[in-house]
């Protein structure tokens, strides 16, 4: 009885420091704001497809409705440093503090080939934001090795407040790449990452209007996870977040909250996220 209490306050707490990923087409910002309470942090998507005009853009717009906003800044389309410098300058003068740094799926637009290279400079250009977020594999990356993925943790470590986790649907690979990353030495806080409530025509539909990119890239290179998001009556993660709790609620996993990839369904997401917590509570 003891461990199911246990469990429902951590499940309770990551429910409650959630944050939403969303993808930066012409009606997310009005959907956001019908949706989701202002103490929810909202991330923004880059896209090759899309370019960081439009993340910056509705970031800045939603910042501006009172959200706490996270831009994904890929790497790969920064140009230079002076580019960069520019970036900075912008965000900050429109007070947002927080990024997401990934690598991203497109080209090389010029001086950064991987996250950590800009990484670098932003601390060459006086740490400007107070957090930084940094991408983790709990699954084996597709072209990264998986000691790789753990040792790039290892590496960015000094530029980075906060690792998000890429999506995986089971619960031993959490528990298993959890101890290995804390034993590995690396103590930043993690945001477990999990899909909300997908429905399936609606999933086909937005991967194909938004292409691979930040938060989509999966479904072309793991079909096996797309099978699971898009079979008959979605998936929601209840059943997943049960079954990781005892893992998320370790004292060393240091698991702060959910990173839950909306695929714009942010009503239905936020819905779900509710009724979760209201029979949780």
């Amino acid at each position: 009885m003891r461990n199911k209490i246990s469990n429902r306050q951590t499940l309770v707490r990551l429910l409650e420091q959630a944050r939403y990923e969303v993808l930066p087409t012409a009606s997310t910002e009005e959907k956001v704001l019908a949706n989701v309470p202002r103490d929810v942090t909202v991330t923004v998507t880059a896209s090759p497809g899309k370019g960081l005009e439009a993340t910056f853009d509705l970031a800045e717009r939603l910042t501006g409705h009172g959200y706490a906003v996270v831009p994904h800044v890929a790497a790969r389309m920064v140009r230079d440093r002076a580019e960069l410098a520019e970036i900075c300058d912008r965000l900050t003068g429109k007070g947002i503090s927080r990024v997401f740094v990934p690598g991203g799926d497109a080209e090389a637009a010029g001086d950064y080939p991987d996250a950590l290279s800009l990484l670098e400079d932003l601390g060459e250009l006086g740490r400007p934001f107070a957090q930084v977020g940094i991408t983790g594999y709990p699954e084996s990356h597709p072209t990264i090795h998986d000691d790789l993925t753990v040792q790039s943790m290892w590496d960015k470590r000094r530029y980075a407040t906060h690792v998000v986790s890429n999506l995986t649907f089971d619960p031993d690979v959490i528990r298993d790449w959890v101890h290995r990353m804390r034993g590995r030495g690396i103590t930043m806080p993690l945001l477990l990452g999990i899909p909300g409530p997908v429905e399936r025509t609606k999933l086909l539909a937005m991967a194909t209007k938004i292409g691979v990119g930040e938060s989509t890239r999966f479904l072309a290179k793991h079909k096996g996870t797309f099978a699971r998001l898009a079979a008959p009556g979605g998936f929601t993660g209840e059943r997943f977040l049960e079954k990781c709790a005892p893992t998320l609620g370790e004292p060393t996993a240091l698991v702060e909250g959910l990173h839950v990839f909306t695929f714009n369904q942010i009503a239905e997401t936020e819905a779900w996220r509710q009724d979760l917590l209201s029979r949780l509570r």
